[in-house]
């Protein structure tokens, strides 16, 4: 929205060394009428990027790769993921034999003070620089390389930009003058200084921290641009014809399901039908009364384009049952398919319950369907192992997620980035109610004590205001507790990867990787799942005929057990509130405890009294 305030037409996105906020950035650009340009300000190490020596590895230089098309994003994406993957060393890093293989699609730019042709004449090496920049020419090829100029008001700019022209001069590789924008306005500078301090751990007043001097990296205007660039012939509208050779387009909605290997004389839709009549056959015997059901839902599945989607899951199941490993019943709305049912994938009978499998899938509403998998915690890992070496290492991926700073949690960022004593800072974050989603600009609403100590100290006004600035933000990136990503080709095709504990984590979320039509499995790691498994084990002991699965869901016992509000470990039956309920409603048979569990969450929550009452 402020780059079309500024009267822009375009605007890239060059993260160091990450894509994380690639399609964020996107469908931001576009909802504001504004082209996007994708792209990543990498890191070149200095040798190799296997080489990892403090001594001559520490530095790595900045290089700005831009997207072309589609060709020129899969490079960038395999690049930035190998740089994490194969070059991490302080920092991730790509190295020129990576760029030579994979510069086809791709516009590179010089990059700012830390590229390596400022870096090389900032130490007086002109002819290095030259040297530098006409092989970086020859290797992206002609008019898709460029010399970067920029000018936040920093002196050893000045001096590369006049270098930079001599260069330019002499070999005619075209300039572009570029802005280095860290944040929105100039105002802004102050908060995008206390970030930096939360990354980076120190407090304003620390003499010996990054910071960004002058305060200057903010997004200017094509006048403000104009004017700096003035001598500089050429280079402004070099942008414009940047912007006229980026022209690179996701792809929404469109499903990427990984193939599954089929039994000679098969194909997907018939060996999805021969698994449902053996499965119907186990669930029902003879019974044919709901083999209409079965026929429509396997018929909306084809239409649909989601027969592999089952077998994939079906497949994964059936390997976790046949080791022993722990699987839930079933979870949310696949528990209404029928298909779901006959493949062993939950153990819920929909027909018993009378349970809708337009809730899982519906033509009215096209999305990838979402089959949620329990298993116990302790052996869930082994699910995603057998996942591994069925697809292939490289085809399968945690999925990343970011924690972001809340209105507690930016409170105390913030006030130990400027000093505050910790006891001060806790009892101004303590005034922040504990609910969900809370923000602080509602907490100022709904907490007179807070809203008081905002109106009467300033050093409290100063802390909430410069917190409201920063909260929201993402903090840090961790791997998602379930999420997993299986892909046809290569990971790395589709999207960038950076790596958590050692092992590759995707740079987009959950929901971007939906729409990027690619299949997002969720392997749930449930505690419940291994006691009851335990539980069983030890009855074994004694009655080896016992199995957990043959209990009776009308043992009169159980219910009293749960009037009584006796539900300590009890999964989903166990904190103070909901004791209180099924205290109040002594629950009879297995419908009343679904509906408790659907009423109690926030919404219906409300409604609860009036259920018991009626």
């Amino acid at each position: 929205a402020r780059v079309k305030e500024v009267g822009q037409e375009a605007v890239a996105i060059t993260d160091h060394g990450n894509m994380y906020g690639v399609i964020d950035f996107y469908r931001a650009a576009k909802a504001a009428g504004v082209k996007p340009i994708i792209g990543c300000e990498v890191y070149v190490a200095p040798r190799t990027r296997f080489d990892k020596e403090h001594a001559f590895d520490r530095e790595a230089y900045h290089l700005v790769l831009l997207c072309e098309n589609e060709t020129g994003y899969r490079n960038l994406s395999y690049m930035v993921s190998q740089a994490y993957i194969e070059g991490f060393y302080i920092r991730p890093r790509i190295d020129l034999d990576l760029l030579r293989a994979h510069s086809e699609g791709l516009i590179g730019l010089s990059a700012c003070l830390a590229g390596e042709i400022p870096r090389r004449i900032i130490n007086g090496d002109y002819d290095g620089a030259k040297a530098y920049a006409l092989e970086m020419a020859e290797l992206f090829g002609p008019d898709r390389f460029y010399l970067e100029l920029q000018d936040h008001g920093i002196r050893d700019q000045k001096i590369v930009n006049q270098s930079i022209l001599k260069i330019h001069q002499e070999t005619g590789i075209p300039m572009v003058c570029t802005n280095d924008a860290h944040y929105l306005r100039k105002g802004d500078a102050e908060a995008h200084d206390i970030l930096l301090c939360i990354q980076t751990g120190k407090t304003v007043d620390d003499e010996n921290r990054m910071r960004y001097e002058p305060q200057n990296f903010y997004l200017r205007s094509e006048e403000e641009m104009a004017v700096l660039f003035d001598g500089y012939e050429g280079a402004l509208e070099n942008t414009q014809k940047i912007t006229e050779m980026c022209n690179l387009e996701f792809t929404f909605g469109k499903y990427h399901l990984p193939e599954f290997k089929l039994p000679e004389g098969y194909d997907s839709f018939s060996y999805l039908k021969k698994l449902c009549d053996e499965g119907y056959k186990t669930r029902y015997g003879d019974d044919d009364k709901y083999r209409g059901q079965l026929k429509y839902e396997q018929d909306m599945i084809e239409k649909m384009g989601f027969t592999d989607y089952f077998l994939i899951v079906s497949d994964f199941v059936r390997y976790a049952k046949s080791v022993g490993i722990p699987v839930g019943p079933g979870r949310g709305s696949a528990a209404g398919s029928m298909v779901s049912y006959c493949l062993s994938i939950t153990d819920i009978d929909p027909m018993k319950y009378s349970l809708y499998f337009e809730r899982f899938l519906n033509p009215e509403r096209v999305s990838m369907p979402d089959i949620d998998m329990d298993f116990g915690d302790t052996r869930r890992g082994e699910v995603v192992d057998y996942v591994r070496r069925k697809y292939g290492d490289d085809h399968v991926a945690q999925i990343v997620t970011f924690g972001t700073m809340a209105a507690r949690g930016a409170i105390r960022d913030v006030g130990r980035v400027m000093g505050i004593p910790y006891q001060q800072v806790d009892v101004v974050a303590k005034l922040v109610p504990m609910e969900l989603k809370m923000t602080l600009k509602r907490a100022l609403e709904v907490s007179s004590e807070l809203k008081k100590l905002y109106d009467t100290d300033p050093q409290v006004t100063e802390l909430i205001d410069t917190a409201l600035k920063v909260e929201g933000m993402p903090r840090h990136a961790s791997t998602h507790a379930a999420g997993v990503v299986i892909t046809p080709e290569p990971t790395d095709y589709y999207l960038p990867l950076a790596t958590n504990d050692g092992l590759p984590v995707t740079q987009f979320n959950m929901t971007e990787i939906e729409e990027l039509g690619l299949l997002k499995m969720d392997f749930l790691g449930l505690r419940t799942l291994t006691v009851i498994r335990d539980a069983e084990t030890a009855v074994q002991k004694q009655h080896p005929e016992f199995s957990i699965r043959k209990l009776d869901y009308d043992d009169p016992d159980t219910y009293k057990m749960l009037g009584q509000g006796d539900t300590e470990g009890v999964f989903q039956l166990e904190s103070s509130g909901m004791k209180q309920v099924l205290v109040g409603l002594q629950p009879q048979n297995l419908e009343d405890v679904i509906a408790l569990i659907s009423l109690y969450r926030p919404g219906p929550m409300d409604s609860i009294p009036t259920y018991l009452r009626n």
